[in-house]
C-alpha cells in the first residue's frame, strides 16, 4: 500500500513512531473523526477542502493503527461487511435503516 509506505517514512523521519501506540492512535481517530463532523456542525454547507482534510487525518490514523496491530487493513474491512452481510440481508434491509436487530 503506497500510503502506508509514505505514513512509515513520514514517521520515520520525524522519529514520532514512539508516539503511536494503540491507545494514542484510537484516541487519534476520535479526535480526528470529531473535527471531521465539526464540518457539518450546523447545516449541510461544507467545504470540501476541509471535509477532505480532515477525512485524510482520520484514514491515516486507521491505516497507523492497522499497521501497529499487524493487520491487513483490507482484510478486516472486508471481514467485517461479510459478517455485515449476514446482519443485513438484501431482503431485509433493502431501503431502510433499521438496526439490525430490528429488522
Amino acid at each position: 500500500m503506497k500510503c502506508l509506505d509514505e505514513i512509515r517514512k513520514f514517521n520515520e523521519e520525524r522519529d514520532w513512531d514512539q508516539f503511536h501506540t494503540p491507545e494514542n492512535l484510537a484516541k487519534s481517530i476520535s479526535i480526528e473523526a470529531g473535527e471531521l463532523l465539526e464540518c457539518f456542525q450546523w447545516d449541510n454547507n461544507f467545504n470540501k477542502e476541509e471535509v477532505c482534510e480532515e477525512l485524510a487525518d482520520v484514514t491515516s490514523y486507521c491505516i497507523m493503527l492497522a499497521d501497529r496491530l499487524g493487520v491487513d487493513l483490507e482484510e478486516i474491512v472486508l471481514d467485517k461487511l461479510e459478517k455485515t452481510r449476514k446482519k443485513y440481508p438484501i431482503e431485509k434491509a433493502r431501503g431502510v435503516s433499521t438496526k439490525y436487530d430490528k429488522l
